[in-house]
């Protein structure tokens, strides 16, 4: 008998979310939904050295300042990036508890499969 792995059951579907993980994900959720925001939060977490220059980032679309501004500050009421000033200009980084646990919802977990395709029973973990 040889032990087969899928991938079944996101977290979101093991159990009902409480009413105070559901908003907090949903603010989070909805801070990435759109196209800037979900570009400059990745652009912020694949910099060297895990941070950015709001001077590196703005150049990158055909926006002005503060709606980049915007953006950014969307993303960190959001709790996803957090940010210090430096003289003149203010660093990004991303907060990697944050995005884990948004990553965390969706991804599935692994469960072995049973021998025969009748005897599939998953337990939550």
């Amino acid at each position: 008998m040889t032990a087969v792995t899928i991938q079944c059951c996101a977290p979101i579907v093991r159990e009902p979310l409480s009413e105070t993980d559901a908003a907090e994900l949903a603010v989070m959720l909805k801070a990435v939904a759109d196209p800037v925001r979900l570009r400059l939060l990745s652009m912020i977490g694949s910099h060297a050295g895990g941070e950015a220059c709001v001077c590196d980032l703005t150049d990158a679309f055909d926006l002005t300042a503060p709606t980049i501004s915007h953006h950014l500050k969307v993303l960190r009421t959001a709790g996803l990036i957090d940010g210090e000033r430096r003289g003149t200009w203010v660093y990004y980084r991303i907060i990697p508890e944050a995005v884990n646990k948004l990553g965390a919802l969706f991804a599935p977990l692994t469960e072995s499969a049973p021998s025969s395709p009748g005897e599939l029973e998953l337990t939550p973990v």
